[in-house]
Order: structure tokens, then C-alpha cells, then sequence
């Protein structure tokens, strides 16, 4: 494969060829020689047609503007695994927002299918474990729904519900109080708005974050509205939220059904609304997994962990096989 002289190797190949060690890893039945501005590939014909197939793909990502890095080759060569309809360059090149040198888009091809839905539907449910980005990319669209005058404001709220601890009293007025809840929204934004900017959109009203008891008898026009930490809401505030939709607005639902931090005995409401809404017009539940984490890459191995021993909590513990004839005896 010759690649044009306007592309340079050391964007494919990467600093060191670190790139290229790892084409070389993820292909281990292919001998890698590159040569000038030449790859050259020998082995398996199968595996040789999907290296190929990579090539292209990182080759357009380069041509696109982006810079190329190993997360972005793996997740490359996964979506090319998978056999999917959609392409690498694609998924790894959709800009939603761009601020202050930095551009938010899409890792994986799930995250991907998420933001379709945001744009094709008025109400998206964004379900998975931490890191998989539901939040994160929700506030972009947000952000950049806002930017296009598609909304006149953002509203974002989440249950102030304590993660496995109590904090007490908290000192300060009802602000300090709550701010500690709403802390991860407030930090998502500043990646996305300069903090000029959001002073005054937060003081204008433009942008608005508050607990989800806040949002009891409101109804939400021309807004774009994000529920976050969805699985510590009960199905009456589900209900109570869901009901606040206005015209011209789009909602965004975001949670983890596996870390719900409400008192023992109240069923989680986005566990509940998955049975009721399930089917209906213009509502679409989007889920992630472990393979969409895109934090550090022990995360991935951690959820799936905890999904192991779950399932084996369910299935109860095993008996010793001696304990097993005895008994059958």
C-alpha cells in the first residue's frame, strides 16, 4: 500500500512507531514492513483485508484533521472486528462542540448511535456504567444545540441523592447546600464554555442547573434538558420529570442501573420507566457497555468485574461436590 506523498508517515505510524507496534500486536498473523511512504503486508488473507481496511480508515482520519493516537487505532480495529455498517473514520472524526482548542465527538461506535438518537429523537435515555461518556456527550449536544439557536436555554438537574455516605448538615445557604450534588455538571460545562461566558449564561438564565425538586411544577419550552444520576430518582420523580417536557424541547436521560444509591426498599425510577416507555413513539433507550468507557482503561476491566461477581451473587453460592453427593444420597 503506497500513501500519498501530501500525508506524512510519522502521522500513521505515530512518534517512536508506537502506531505501528500496535497494528503489529493487534495483527499477529501479518507480517508490518514499512518502507519510504510503502506498507507492505504479508500473511493470513482474511487478516490482510482487515489491516488493510484499517490503513484506509486511519489514512482518512489523517486526511479529516485529527491527529492520530493508539486509543484511536484499537477502537479502530474493535469497530472494523465488529463488522459494522458504520466507519472508523466516521465514528472518530463526528465533531459536536469545540471550545478552546478542544473538540468533543464520539470514541466509539455505541456513543455514536447516542448522538444519532439525541438528534432523532425528543426524548433519549442514556444507560451504562461510569465513563462510557452519557453525560459528557449529552451537555455537548446541549451546548451546541444552544450555540445553533435550536434552544433558548439548558437546563440541567440530577437527584440529590448521597452516594453510600452521609454528609450531615451542610453549612451555608441553600446554594452551598446543594452545590456539592450538582459539582459534576458544573465541571462537565467549564470543558465546553469559557467561564466568562458561563457567568453570564448562568446569570441570564440561559443556563440552569438545579436539583431535580426544583423542577416540580414547571413546564420546560424551547429548552434543552438533561437528567443526570437518573438511577436515584424513585418512579414518581421519573414520572414528575418526564411530565415537564414543553414544546420545542428535547430531554436526555443519563444513569446507571447498577450504582442506585437510595434508601433500602424504594425502586429506582429509571429502572421502572425502562418497563413502562419501552416502545413508545419518539422515546429511544440508548445503551453502553464496558467496551464504551473511554476513561483510563482499567475502568472497562472494573465494570466488567463487578458484573461477574453480581451474577454470581444471583445465582447464590456453591456447594462443595462432596456437600452435592452427600445430599442427592
Amino acid at each position: 500500500m503506497v500513501i500519498p506523498d501530501e500525508v506524512p508517515m510519522v502521522a500513521l505510524l505515530g512518534p517512536r512507531d508506537e502506531l505501528l507496534r500496535t497494528i503489529e500486536r493487534a495483527f499477529p498473523r501479518i507480517d508490518v514492513h514499512v518502507r519510504g511512504n510503502e506498507f507492505r503486508l504479508t500473511g493470513d488473507s482474511a487478516e490482510l483485508a482487515l489491516a488493510e481496511r484499517l490503513i484506509d480508515e486511519l489514512l482518512s482520519i489523517v486526511r479529516r484533521g485529527q491527529p492520530l493516537n493508539r486509543d484511536a487505532v484499537e477502537r479502530s480495529i474493535g469497530m472494523l472486528r465488529a463488522a459494522t455498517s458504520d466507519r472508523p473514520a466516521d465514528v472518530l472524526t463526528m465533531n459536536i462542540v469545540s471550545s478552546r482548542g478542544r473538540t468533543i465527538r464520539p470514541k466509539t461506535l455505541n456513543q455514536k448511535h447516542y448522538v444519532d438518537a439525541i438528534d432523532s429523537h425528543t426524548i433519549v435515555f442514556g444507560l451504562g456504567p461510569a465513563g462510557t461518556g452519557k453525560t459528557y456527550l449529552a451537555m455537548a449536544k446541549a451546548v451546541a444545540a444552544l450555540q445553533a439557536k435550536e434552544v433558548n436555554r439548558i437546563i440541567l438537574t440530577r437527584p440529590a441523592v448521597e452516594a453510600g455516605e452521609r454528609l450531615g448538615f451542610l453549612p451555608g445557604t441553600l446554594t452551598d447546600k446543594i452545590d456539592p450534588y450538582l459539582r459534576p455538571l458544573y465541571d462537565a460545562l467549564h470543558d465546553m464554555v469559557d467561564p466568562e461566558s458561563m457567568s453570564k449564561l448562568m446569570a441570564a438564565g440561559t443556563i440552569e442547573v438545579a436539583p431535580l425538586a426544583y423542577m416540580r411544577g414547571r413546564t420546560l419550552n424551547d429548552a434543552f434538558i438533561i437528567l443526570d444520576e437518573a438511577q436515584n430518582t424513585s418512579p414518581e420523580q421519573m414520572k414528575m420529570f418526564l411530565t415537564r417536557l414543553g414544546f420545542g424541547s428535547k430531554m436526555v436521560v443519563t444513569g446507571d442501573t447498577t450504582q442506585v444509591d437510595l434508601p433500602g426498599g424504594v425502586q429506582s425510577g429509571l429502572k421502572v420507566v425502562q418497563q413502562i416507555l419501552d416502545g413508545v413513539d419518539d422515546i429511544h433507550f440508548a445503551r453502553l457497555t464496558s467496551q464504551d468507557v473511554v476513561r483510563h482503561r482499567l475502568i472497562g476491566d472494573i465494570v466488567d468485574a463487578y458484573g461477574r461477581y453480581d451474577a454470581r451473587q444471583q445465582r447464590g453460592p456453591r456447594r462443595p461436590r462432596a456437600v452435592e453427593e452427600e445430599s442427592s444420597s
